[in-house]
C-alpha cells in the first residue's frame, strides 16, 4: 500500500501483517517507530530515493512511504451482520462505486464518523481495494471491518432478515436525508457514479434519502453525498465537541 498515514495505520492497527517496508528520507523521522520495530522484527526495511520509491509503488503519489502487508482479510456477511447487531451501529455499502478516488474519500469519512464497516459490491477492475483508494482513505480503511459480495442484493436481503435497516442513497428521491429518522442498525447504500443504485439493490432498500440542495446543479459527487449522509446517520450519537 501507498501514503503515509495509510501505511502508519496498517501499522498501528495489524503490525503482523507488514512484510516489507520502502521509504524516502524526507519522511525518516515520521516513521522512526515504524522502522525501528520493523528493524527488530527483522521485516525488510529500505531507505531509498524518490524515484527509487515511484518504480517501486508503480506510482508517484506515495508520499514517501510504501508498506507490503499480507492480504486484507475480508469479513464474510454473517460476520458483518453479527457486529452491526451487537454495536447497533452502521454500515456503508458501495453498488458498483468504482473510482477509487471516491471510494478512498467515502472509506474515509465512515472511520471519521464512527461507521462498523463496509461492504462492497461487484468492484471490477479490481477484485480487492485499489491502492489509490487507501492511500486517499488516509487510514480510515483499518478502522473498519470490510467485507465484499458477488451478489450485493442478495447480502442487503439477508442483512435486513437479521433485522438491519437498509437506506439507500439517490438524489432524485422525494424523501430528505437531512433530518430524516436513521434506525441502527443500518446500512447506507452508494449507487454508481453515472447508474446510481440498481433495480435489485433498490429494491432491497427500506427507504431511499436524498440530499437536498439548489437545483444549480444536478448532484453532489458521490464521495460528498456520503460525507452529508453520514453525519445524518450518527447525528445524535457522536459525542460533543
Amino acid at each position: 500500500m501507498q501514503g503515509l498515514r495509510a501505511g502508519l495505520a496498517v501499522f498501528a492497527r495489524r503490525p503482523d501483517d507488514v512484510v516489507r517496508v520502502v521509504y524516502t528520507r524526507e519522511v525518516r523521522s515520521e516513521i522512526a517507530d515504524l522502522v525501528r520495530w520493523a528493524t527488530r522484527a527483522g521485516v525488510p526495511c529500505a531507505e531509498v530515493s524518490a524515484g527509487e520509491l515511484d518504480r517501486f509503488g508503480e506510482s508517484s503519489h506515495h508520499e514517501g512511504l510504501c508498506v507490503v502487508t499480507r492480504p486484507r482479510r475480508w469479513a464474510p456477511a454473517r460476520e458483518l451482520a453479527d457486529v452491526l447487531d451487537r454495536t447497533r451501529g452502521a454500515a456503508v455499502a458501495f453498488d458498483r462505486v468504482r473510482n477509487p478516488y471516491n471510494v478512498g474519500a467515502i472509506l474515509r469519512s465512515a472511520a471519521f464518523f464512527g461507521f462498523d464497516a463496509a461492504l462492497f459490491g461487484a468492484q471490477a477492475p479490481h477484485p480487492d481495494l485499489a491502492p489509490t483508494a487507501i492511500r486517499v482513505a488516509e487510514g480510515g480503511v483499518e478502522h473498519l471491518l470490510v467485507s465484499r459480495t458477488t451478489d450485493l442484493a442478495d447480502t442487503l436481503a439477508r442483512l435486513r432478515e437479521r433485522g438491519v435497516r437498509i437506506v439507500g442513497a439517490d438524489g432524485r428521491a422525494t424523501e430528505g436525508a437531512v433530518g430524516f429518522a436513521f434506525e441502527r442498525p443500518t446500512v447506507l447504500v452508494l449507487g454508481n457514479e453515472r447508474e446510481g443504485l440498481g433495480d435489485r439493490v433498490r429494491a432491497q432498500c427500506d427507504a431511499i434519502v436524498a440530499v437536498r440542495g439548489s437545483g444549480a446543479v444536478e448532484s453532489l459527487n458521490v464521495a460528498v453525498a456520503a460525507g452529508v449522509l453520514m453525519a445524518e446517520v450518527t447525528r445524535g450519537r457522536r459525542s460533543p465537541a
